[in-house]
Parts: C-alpha cells; structure tokens; sequence
C-alpha cells in the first residue's frame, strides 16, 4: 500500500507541476526556473541532512548515479524545453506517452525483467488514453512541417525519461530513495547552473510576480523533492515497467488541475481518454493482487 501511495502521489505532485510551471513561466525565465527548482530542493536536502556525510557509491554505482542524474533531471528537461520551440504541445504529450513502452524495452534488456500479456495492454490502453486526451483538443491539429527537429528532440527526453527509471529501478536494490534522491537533486542543481548562468544577464528580477513565486514554491517542495522521493521508493520496490505507467496518468491529473484551477475544461472525448488510462493503471496492476499477498508487493531484497 506504501508503494502505490508513494506512486499515487508522484502522479499528483507531477501532474499538477504543470499547472504550476505555466504560471511561473508568466514571469520566470525558462532555464531560471529549473535551475531555480533545482538548486532550491537540493538546499532542502543539505538542510535535512545536515551533519551526515554525503552518500557513499561504491564502484560503478557512481557512474550509474551520475547518468540517472544526467538522464533526469538533465537531459530529460533541456530537451523538452527546447523540442517544445520547434514542434507543438499535443503531439509532444504523444511523443512522450511513449516512455512506458521504452522502458519495459529498457527494463527487459538491462535488468532482466519479465513481463506478462497483461502488463503489455495495460500500457497499450494506457497510449490509447493520451491519444484520446491530446486529439480530444478542439484546437489540436498535426502536422509535420518544420517540426522534424522538435520531434526527434522530444524523442530524446523519451529516452532519457526511460533511462533514468531503469537507472533508478538498479539502484534501489542497494541504496536508499533518500540517498538517490539527494544526489540527483543535487547533481541536477550542478547541471543547471551552466544554463542559468547563460540567461542571468538578462533576467529582471523586478517584474517577478508573487503568484509565480508561489508556483516555484510548489515545484520545489512538491514536483520535486516530494515527487522523486516518492518515486525512487517507488522504484526500489516494484519493477520498473510497472512503476512507469503510473507516468500517463499525470495527464489526467493536469487536466483535472487545469479545470479547477486555470478553468480550461475537458471535451467528452478527453474525459474518456483520463477514464481509460486510469482503467490501463489498475488492469496493469491486476496481477499484483494476486500473487497470494493479500494484493501486498513483496519488496526487493538486497
């Protein structure tokens, strides 16, 4: 029950960082604002931690540390942003429902993992879900003009997004979630830095509303340091095939979030989309709770 809580949550939490992150874009530079995010949890993090010494990787488990933190948060949000300027919204969301997909590829290459037909069409159901919820946009439309950049770009948050998970998923066999979450945050901060640095000359910091200090509020408590710790555990105990569906129902969650919130509401054939990727999350699901555990994951042994 841990365990789908803590994914439940990073749904949630990540799913209305959306919501979030549009306001705070109404007056906060782009690569200001995760570099922002960034550098604010991992202060969080040095605060919480205080006193202890910094988490010890033995051998190759720093290079696996070092490119989960590259994959995500780096890579994951320097191509999103940037594939974002060449290529639109809505077929973004469908480039991106694709993570499950390359990581039950990644994860049954790189960690041995097995998966059953059941797993398959839930994340199958769940792609199904997205689609009907980006073309169920009256102002969706596709087009391939002068967006072959973008889209090869958001593919590569595809794989990064995907990466990360497996990454994450190996090293939560032998490491804590507190202990990859602090030095993903804090590597992501490192990261980030490079970016903001560049942008600094020209930020006024004068015109930065309260409204979207609040959002960056949000992003850093919740979104980040709320959500990849959650996730991490997530990932520690369950495979990371599994874990990863839990990814398209952040839509859904943005969607709800941008009704109640910014009053953009959904069409009847977005409504069905949301109602059936939430049904691929339980059926995905399904075979856990009957594994004879009374509906309990048994966690990873290490």
């Amino acid at each position: 029950m841990k365990t789908y809580a803590a994914l439940v949550a990073t749904m949630v939490f990540w799913g209305l960082s959306f919501v979030a992150t549009k306001v705070a874009l109404e007056s906060v530079p782009t690569f200001t604002l995760v570099f922002i995010r960034f550098s604010l949890a991992a202060l969080f993090f040095l605060f919480i931690r205080r006193g202890r010494k910094w988490p010890a990787f033995h051998g190759k488990d720093r290079l696996k540390m070092v490119l989960l933190a590259l994959f995500e948060p780096g890579l994951y949000f320097i191509f999103e942003t940037i594939g974002l300027q060449h290529t639109t919204a809505p077929k973004t969301a469908l480039i991106i429902a694709t993570v499950p997909l390359v990581v039950l590829l990644l994860s049954t290459v790189m960690l041995g993992e097995r998966t059953n037909r059941i797993v398959a069409i839930g994340i199958g159901l769940s792609f199904c879900g997205i689609a009907l919820l980006v073309v169920g946009d009256p102002e969706f439309g596709l087009t391939l003009e002068g967006s072959l950049l973008g889209d090869l770009l958001i593919g590569g948050a595809v794989v990064s997004a995907a990466l990360y998970m497996v990454f994450a998923r190996d090293l939560g066999r032998s490491y804590s979630s507190l202990e990859i979450t602090f030095v993903q945050i804090v590597y992501g901060a490192a990261f980030y830095s490079l970016f903001f640095l560049w942008e600094l000359p020209s930020i006024e910091w004068t015109t930065i509303t309260l409204k979207s200090a609040l959002a960056v509020g949000y992003l850093t408590v919740f979104a980040t340091v709320g959500a990849f710790l959650c996730y991490n555990f997530a990932l520690s105990q369950v495979p990371a095939s599994k874990a990863a569906v839990f990814v398209n129902g952040i839509p859904v969650v943005t969607a709800i979030g941008a009704w109640l919130l910014l009053d953009e509401r959904l069409t009847a054939i977005q409504a069905g989309g949301g109602a059936l990727v939430l049904a691929a999350v339980f059926l995905t699901n399904l075979p856990a709770r009957k594994n004879g555990c009374g509906g309990r994951l048994s966690p990873v042994r290490k």
